[in-house]
């Protein structure tokens, strides 16, 4: 006997009597055509008034359509305990904290020890059957909210508004210097070096990208910036801060230019007292030494604001920002003083 998620349900409206339920389904409670096949070999898939129907049958005001999803779990990945940070839950999401330093998804040649294989643990723990889907990724080294879809139809809707672009993502970052103005656009097309095909770089050829940004602190040496993204672009915010001359503190794929101009070691280990004392030199040494303070790119996820897939309300999440990136915080401040 299969099992199923609750029903998501929708009741026909007067101005929809006599509709195909196939045209209700498909443009009104937004069913993709791949859903909906999978629906239409589902025991009780497609319900109209508690009825197993075909969808070419027409449907009349207030009949309620219900389409039910079977169970099902993430039976390729290891169930894994981990600490979740849990910003919000409900039956048809899974919205986490991310910490950094950790994978969101297993990779060929690293199946644990990621988010995916800990959230699939806790779902064990609490009986429920899942498959772990994720909307959207987050880098290994950056931390913040990330949601996760519980079934097809809602990873579907919210893909959607990804794509869309009518997801607001905001992200706070600490960069290197501050930005010529204190708000502003970054409009830079993005693609692959060439050279090095797991970097970007702006390149006229590359595809269109544009991030918004506002500076919210600024210190001597470094500054907090609030970034929202307009595309989703891989590695858009590093690859934009950089190409301004603000790259994130302790980005080391997106480096500084110093390392590069004193051709440093990879690691940027030289210590302060390594330079001459000439402004330059110090400039360099205190870049070298806010990237190895923060130890991972200084990039936090804060906020999440999407239309909640069943309920049709704006849903905004928010995580605090991080213990590292409070604690560079702190240092920059202290050394303003």
């Amino acid at each position: 006997m299969s099992l199923y998620y609750p029903p998501i349900s929708y009741v026909v409206s007067p101005q929809e009597d006599g509709m195909l339920l196939k045209t209700i389904l498909q443009k009104r409670m937004g069913v993709s055509r791949k859903l909906l096949s999978r629906l239409k070999l589902t025991e009780q898939g497609i319900m109209l008034n508690g009825a197993r129907v075909y969808i070419s049958v027409n449907v009349h005001a207030g009949d309620l359509i219900e389409i039910r999803m079977e169970q099902e779990r993430s039976d390729d990945m290891l169930p894994q305990p981990m600490n979740l940070h849990i910003l919000y839950e409900d039956e048809h999401l899974l919205v986490l904290n991310k910490p950094a330093g950790i994978i969101v998804h297993p990779t060929h040649g690293h199946y644990t020890d990621t988010l995916a294989n800990g959230v699939v643990h806790y779902w064990q723990e609490k009986g429920w059957k899942y498959r772990f889907r994720a909307v959207h990724r987050l880098d290994q080294e950056t931390s913040g909210v990330l949601v996760i879809a519980k079934n097809a139809y809602i990873h579907q809707h919210v893909s959607e508004q990804m794509i869309a672009g009518t997801v607001d993502k905001r992200y706070a970052a600490f960069v290197h210097g501050k930005p010529a103005l204190p708000s502003g656009d970054i409009d830079g097309p993005i693609d692959r070096d060439p050279l090095e095909p797991h970097r970007r770089i702006v390149t006229p050829e590359g595809y269109p990208s544009l991030t918004r940004y506002k500076v919210c602190e600024a210190y001597p040496s470094a500054s907090l910036i609030e970034l929202k993204l307009e595309t989703g672009r891989t590695h858009q915010i590093r690859v934009h801060m950089l190409s301004i001359g603000c790259p994130l503190i302790g980005d080391q794929m997106y480096r500084h230019p110093v390392y590069s101009d004193r051709e440093l070691r990879s690691d940027g280990a030289e210590a302060a007292s390594d330079f001459a004392a000439g402004p330059a030199d110090l400039e360099a040494a205190m870049i070298m030494r806010l990237d190895r303070y923060m130890g991972r790119q200084a990039l936090h996820a804060a906020s999440l604001t999407l239309i909640h897939p069943i309920e049709g309300s704006a849903m905004t999440f928010k995580a605090p920002l991080p213990e590292d990136m409070n604690s560079l915080r702190n240092m920059l401040a202290e050394e303003a003083t």
